[in-house]
């Protein structure tokens, strides 16, 4: 039993000093960087900002797993799911953190459209929880928002907001999960190469910068890297695609913490 209370402050510091918490997807920003791209849009993309999944053309699906601070009993997988419909284009989200003796969950339904050529809408509803065994379990229904404006074929820019009211946590709701608020930039300067960038703001937090570039070597191949500015940690990977599926393997590392390695594999269902 010595092993929970050592994980669970490691749990609590790692929400405190690296932002990695599954309540709002900033705590994987490899997987959703390409919101801001017309050129880089897959199953994740969606994550960051829900009107992403206005420009999905085909369905796809995507799993990731990180094993965060090299410590099993902490690691993040998650799963997303785009789909295009006629009315518009829905998306599943679905993440889970932790082991049997504290683990967090998030399950999100997004749906986005496409108003004109200049911009894109989308919402999504999220059920999110975390269970304890030894003092109980917690639950709250929030829901994030986003927009994103075209301002050429390359240059794209947004607005993101999670759980900007409600999502009190409890039977007594004396928990409340913490407002965030995102402003990002994507552009395409090539085929080959794409740069974003994001300022978020949470609740009671200082304000934060995210960067990152992405570069095509080939067809097949790629590498991506960035930062993020409140915690000083840095991630990067590479990735190699044949016919419609791609992987990744990536690693973030924090100055205090160490090494964190995920992997990530999307499969897009499209004809060519």
């Amino acid at each position: 039993m010595r092993v929970f209370p050592i994980v669970l402050l490691c749990i609590i510091f790692s929400y405190a000093v690296s932002a990695q918490s599954l309540r709002y997807n900033v705590s994987m920003p490899y997987i959703s960087m390409g919101a801001y791209s017309s050129n880089q849009n897959d199953p994740f993309a969606f994550t960051g900002n829900q009107a992403a999944l206005a420009k999905t053309t085909s369905a796809g699906v995507g799993l990731w797993a990180e094993r965060r601070f090299m410590l099993t009993e902490i690691s993040v997988y998650s799963a997303a799911a785009a789909i295009p419909t006629r009315m518009g284009n829905v998306g599943v989200q679905v993440n889970y953190s932790g082991f049997k003796n504290f683990n967090d969950n998030k399950v999100g339904l997004a749906y986005a459209r496409t108003l004109g050529k200049a911009i894109d809408i989308g919402a999504q509803f999220n059920y999110y929880s975390y269970r304890i065994p030894q003092y109980g379990s917690a639950s709250a229904i929030n829901f994030e928002i986003g927009a994103i404006m075209h301002f050429s074929d390359k240059f794209h820019g947004g607005i993101h907001s999670y759980s900007p009211v409600g999502g009190k946590l409890g039977k007594f709701e004396d928990e409340k999960l913490a407002s965030v608020y995102k402003l990002g930039l994507g552009y395409d300067a090539s085929d080959n190469f794409y740069i974003s960038s994001e300022i978020i703001k949470e609740e009671d937090k200082s304000v934060s910068v995210v960067g990152a570039i992405q570069y095509q070597f080939m067809k097949q191949f790629f590498a991506r890297a960035g930062f993020v500015s409140e915690t000083g940690s840095a991630y990067g990977g590479a990735g190699v695609s044949w016919k419609n599926m791609r992987l990744d393997i990536s690693a973030n590392y924090h100055p205090q913490l160490g090494f964190s390695p995920g992997l990530l594999f999307i499969a897009n269902f499209k004809k060519n």
